[in-house]
């Protein structure tokens, strides 16, 4: 950070990142505040939030576009490299690190090369990568032929026009990345009940409450009187089924040990229907009170994992081949999401491996400029 001469704004170096659908300013950890406070305050700064169109900063004015990465070395013999992944609100003065991103991780290795932390090698560049809001651990590799970082390409992701270079991530230990376990109650399937928000009495939905990479609550779209194939559009503006479905979410939250999620991005909650598109379920996911106009990364490999565990609620409505090596395609509202899922043949609800495909690259670099009163100097203390 160094000041404006002339003005009181503080100069913070940045790169403007796409990864996979989302998008945010990424951040060296040395670059940023070292209390969390401080840099809460410089995150909300840069991204302009809370306001509904960020109009005062680099946010898109949508949940996708309003999050940062952060970004180190790590600690020699366990990770190359450390990132936390912070969500922010449009309209909130919030900053969440304890949800991961599977998105914005793809970003991660393309920005540490552009930033100095890691060397390209011939032909492809690999990193492990250790999640600091979960502790999760992920390799990624990239294409640099020539020890220079490939953005263009044929791979294609639903959600973002045009092809690009592909970025491979493995996920090595996503099975309750925030909650205590796979399936937090140990139940396939639970009961939530709840007083129903906008009607009288009660109202009982069965729900898989999972966590393999993202907490998640999956519920039938045909149990909540929906198709599940709704736009986003005609989702958002229903307002009866919004309100059901923070209610339900809060319910699971205790259930899944989070706790009052009401101020939390998760869990996220999961419509899901019988596939129509030649994939292997449909989906419309709430990010957690917004339709998502795609899926998220560590959203689609949890709906993927309860696709092929059995006696989910996904039991029945999806459709999957025979294992251990399942290529799931994960229907949403703007095309499709493919992971891979291995499973242990002699233990079957045991997940061994979780891998994509995503995209990235930097858009913009230089430095993003906030109010001196997110970050004073030392001597403004005084």
């Amino acid at each position: 950070m160094t000041p404006c001469p002339g003005s009181d704004l503080r100069a913070v170096p940045c790169t403007l990142m796409r990864g996979g659908t989302s998008r945010g300013p990424f951040f060296l950890a040395s670059d940023l505040p070292g209390d969390i406070a401080a840099r809460d305050r410089v995150l909300l700064a840069a991204m302009g939030s809370p306001d509904p169109r960020q109009i005062d900063g680099l946010g898109g004015a949508h949940p996708l576009t309003s999050k940062a990465g952060i970004v180190s070395r790590g600690a020699p013999g366990h990770a190359d490299l450390e990132f936390t992944f912070a969500q922010l609100q449009p309209n909130a003065d919030t900053v969440d690190t304890t949800p991961n991103c599977g998105n914005m991780l793809a970003a991660v290795l393309p920005f540490a090369i552009e930033r100095g932390l890691i060397a390209p090698q011939d032909e492809v560049t690999r990193a492990r990568v250790l999640t600091r809001n979960t502790g999760m651990l992920c390799d990624i590799t990239m294409q640099t032929p020539g020890r220079v970082p490939r953005f263009s390409g044929d791979a294609r992701i639903d959600g973002v026009p045009g092809t690009a270079a592909p970025i491979v991530i493995d996920f090595l230990d996503t099975a309750g990345s925030v909650c205590e376990a796979m399936l937090p109650t140990g139940n396939p399937i639970d009961v939530l009940t709840i007083d129903d928000p906008v009607g009288s009495g009660s109202l009982s939905i069965a729900a898989t409450l999972i966590d393999n990479g993202m907490p998640m609550v999956l519920m039938r779209a045909e149990d909540l009187h929906r198709t599940g194939y709704e736009s986003v559009a005609t989702l958002n503006g229903d307002h009866e089924l919004r309100q059901r479905i923070e209610a339900l979410r809060l319910a699971a939250g205790k259930l899944m040990g989070l706790g009052d999620v009401s101020t939390r991005s998760y869990p996220k909650m999961c419509l899901l229907a019988p596939p129509r598109e030649g994939g292997s379920i449909a989906t419309r996911c709430f990010i957690p009170r917004v339709c998502h106009d795609a899926i998220g990364v560590l959203a689609a490999i949890t709906v993927g994992t309860a696709c092929v565990l059995p006696g989910t609620v996904a039991t029945g409505v999806a459709v999957i081949g025979i294992g251990p090596l399942y290529p799931i395609s994960v229907e949403h509202p703007t095309g499709k999401f493919t992971v891979e899922l291995e499973t242990d043949p002699a233990s079957p609800g045991s997940i061994v491996r979780s891998a994509l495909i995503r995209t990235a690259r930097p858009i913009m670099r230089g430095e993003v400029l906030v109010p001196a009163s997110a970050w004073p100097l030392p001597d403004e203390h005084s």
